[in-house]
């Protein structure tokens, strides 16, 4: 008996197992575009598997998936298996690069089971975005060429080549654009190439340009606003330039996580430092880690997931309390270690129930998956089925199983047989759970 929650039906599957059992399981890869119109054909899975077309009906084929919609059919006819559901990569994978579908097909007479994961493809179908339209930047006259500011980045839903590339600065007479490229994107900052001189021009406007590399492009403007300011001869300098720094994804909120340290060879107010974040999209730092602006201390606020975000590469500025602040600017990476916090999870995705006593060893009775969200040794489990039960689970694939008859079957001594499966992880300590069928 199987329920469907996203539905709210209940579903009794019988399942007629023959004295000839093929219980093979075969893998099929196939790749379609988002956003593809539905009936489109990805493949035919009645060649590919070397099935007989004319059988697929015979053999009530079914698809079993863990997915509310039903994004593949399959036409029993021809054995094309197509797009049924609209695709949206980017709500089905968000901020993921690589985004696919797993599915299984399964079919009686005799019994098989065949996985198929079909990869989506990105199409370049959003353009690059700023947070906000004007950005302000207030600096003073007295900086000096060869001066780095850092700008917002754009955000881009699409992914890979279609995410954003390259940033493009309109022309202008004292800044150039220096475009940086790094394990978590593209970034730029303002590089001052004239002196400003503030009686000249007290306001100078500019345009920043966000391209992604989708073929055509698209882009996306911010208008920046420069303020050339008055004062102060001496910016603070950060001990480093780059800081490094690990915590476990499981640090209570309090905890020391790293001291940032800047000075400044200013005097009184002009030598007093104060440390911030810099924001950075639509992130909020603030509410995850706890800077103190006088000290440079940092600690963790919030909760830490090694799951939902492994580093976090954070601005951070140095800013010294003069009438006219000046300010620099250092990286710091943190990375969240993981720790063994997620037992792993086992869902049957399909039950073929009641089983004949006659049933032939090797019969299968359930597929069996098993998954866990920790990373490394955290996330390998071992599967087993518990006591003594004629039946056994069958290694598919990796953490796919089949749960199968290993010895005879006798109604009139058992009619029903509650089953116990046990998955343990590899962490330390290692975490179980276990599923009664």
């Amino acid at each position: 008996m199987l329920w469907d929650g996203a539905k709210g039906r209940t579903w009794i599957i019988a399942v007629l197992l023959l004295w000839l059992c093929d219980c093979s399981a075969s893998l099929l890869t196939y790749s379609v575009p988002e956003e593809v119109n539905k009936g489109a054909v990805v493949g035919n899975i009645a060649k590919d598997l070397n099935l007989n077309v004319h059988d697929l009906e015979n053999r009530d084929l079914r698809i079993v998936s863990s997915f509310s919609k039903t994004y593949f059919d399959v036409n029993l006819r021809t054995g094309n298996l197509f797009v049924s559901e609209r695709i949206d990569r980017e709500e089905l994978c968000p901020h993921v690069n690589k985004c696919s579908i797993k599915i299984q097909v399964a079919l009686n007479n005799p019994v098989s089971v065949h996985r198929i994961e079909i990869s989506i493809l990105d199409i370049n179908d959003n353009s690059p975005a700023f947070v906000e339209q004007t950005h302000i930047l207030n600096i003073s006259e007295s900086q000096s060429p060869g001066e780095r500011f850092p700008l917002p980045v754009a955000l881009d839903a699409d992914t890979g080549s279609n995410a954003v590339t390259s940033y493009k600065l309109n022309q202008n007479e004292y800044f150039s654009l220096d475009v940086q490229s790094g394990e978590h994107g593209v970034s730029a900052e303002l590089l001052l190439q004239k002196a400003l001189d503030r009686e000249k021009q007290s306001v100078i406007k500019l345009v920043l340009t966000a391209v992604d590399g989708g073929k055509p492009p698209r882009s996306g403007t911010l208008q920046l606003l420069v303020n050339v300011l008055d004062v102060n001869d001496n910016t603070p300098v950060f001990s480093n330039s780059l800081y490094k720094v690990q915590v476990k994804e499981n640090a209570v909120p309090g905890s020391f996580v790293i001291k940032l340290n800047a000075t400044d060879l200013d005097e009184g107010m002009n030598g007093q430092i104060r440390y911030l974040f810099i924001k950075r999209g639509n992130v909020d730092l603030s509410d995850i880690f706890y800077l103190n602006s006088e000290t440079g201390e940092i600690s963790v606020k919030g909760e830490l997931d090694h799951e939902e975000t492994r580093a976090y590469e954070i601005r951070v500025q140095a800013k010294d309390q003069g009438p006219v602040p000046r300010s620099t600017h250092a990286k710091l990476l943190i990375e969240v270690i993981d720790v063994n916090d997620n037992a792993p999870e086992i869902s049957v995705t399909s039950l073929m129930t009641p089983v004949r006593e006659d049933a032939q060893l090797g019969t299968i009775v359930a597929l069996v998956t098993v998954s866990d969200k920790d990373g490394g040794n955290n996330g390998v489990t071992k599967c087993s089925v518990v006591g003594s039960v004629p039946f056994k689970l069958k290694s598919n694939y990796k953490n796919d199983y089949s749960l199968v008859v290993d010895g005879p079957l006798d109604r009139e001594n058992t009619s029903l047989y509650n089953v116990t499966i046990t998955a343990t992880d590899e962490g330390s300590p290692p975490l179980s759970s276990i599923r009664v069928i």
